[in-house]
């Protein structure tokens, strides 16, 4: 929610798929570093969108693990702004496939 009197903007939820990462190689082939790479990744997730977006205006959905990214209701601006992020590989909106 914005300042008072300020109506909501619109969100819907975006993927974000990080940027090649090392460490996050690293700990994703050591099988005993399970519990240390979901910290590590949803850690360096929170970070990018505190350095990115302002606070209360998005809602982090979930990290990934088994890829580098995550899931985030945000608005298209500020989808735009992740989009020129460092260490940001793509930012995509979710939709729903019809099979």
């Amino acid at each position: 929610m914005g300042p008072k009197n300020t109506p909501a903007r619109p969100s819907d939820v975006y993927l974000v798929m990080m940027e090649y990462d090392p460490e996050y190689d690293r700990l994703r082939r050591d099988r005993n570093a399970a519990s240390e790479l979901e910290k590590y990744v949803s850690n360096k997730h929170d970070i990018l969108l505190q350095r990115a977006l302002e606070p209360g205006t998005y809602k982090k959905r979930f990290s990934w693990v088994i890829v580098d990214g995550f899931a985030a209701e945000i608005t298209s601006d500020q989808a735009e702004m992740l989009r020129s992020a460092d260490g940001v590989r793509v930012v995509e909106k979710d939709q729903e496939i019809g099979l």
